[in-house]
């Protein structure tokens, strides 16, 4: 799901395989798809829709199997492929790239691993953000404003809103982590 996300992907789905002896390769037994909130995160994706959409097709599943006629698709792997694990090394915000691209990469991080930048050499960790539209000319990576509970970040076009961060401590609202570590409106993150 974290990649879903992080590459902007508007619809995913899940797979029931009859098991042979690779990972994901078997016939397929049953798929379902769901399409993807343009603000979910990994977590939401996964608690608001793949977990009872999972549960569905268990239930459906068995029933095929108790019809005694349950289909075994033939994958093409020509359409196959196979995302890594999302790692600390993938949270990593490159704030050059466009705001959709920083939104998605922190949508697909959230809550784990976590999408980081950093702010005098330590890792500063962002969730539960919007996008928004640009305001006025930053430069990216620039903190625009320090809220009474988020922090507003420049974006090449938009303006990344946190309102979850995490510094040293644990996951607090972004402006208390912005006061514990020391940036302000014109800091420049990353």
């Amino acid at each position: 799901m974290n990649w879903t996300l992080i590459n902007g992907e508007t619809e995913t789905g899940l797979t029931l395989f009859w098991v042979d002896e690779g990972i994901d390769t078997g016939p397929i037994l049953l798929q379902k798809e769901v399409d993807v909130d343009p603000d979910a995160t990994t977590g939401t994706l996964y608690f608001n829709s793949i977990f009872s959409l999972g549960v569905d097709a268990i239930a459906e599943s068995v029933d095929l199997i108790a019809a005694g006629n349950p289909p075994r698709i033939v994958q093409d792997e020509s359409q196959a492929n196979y995302d890594a694990p999302c790692e600390n090394e993938h949270g990593q915000i490159d704030w050059s790239q466009s705001a959709q691209q920083v939104y998605n990469r922190i949508r697909g991080c959230d809550p784990q691993p976590g999408a980081y930048t950093s702010w005098q050499g330590k890792m500063v960790r962002l969730y539960d953000c919007r996008l928004q539209p640009a305001s006025g000319n930053s430069t990216a990576g620039q903190v625009l404003e320090v809220g009474e509970e988020t922090v507003s970040i420049a974006a090449p076009g938009g303006t990344i809103v946190a309102k979850k961060m995490r510094g040293e401590g644990k996951k607090v609202a972004a402006a208390e982590v912005a006061k514990q570590s020391g940036f302000s409106v014109g800091s420049q993150l990353g």
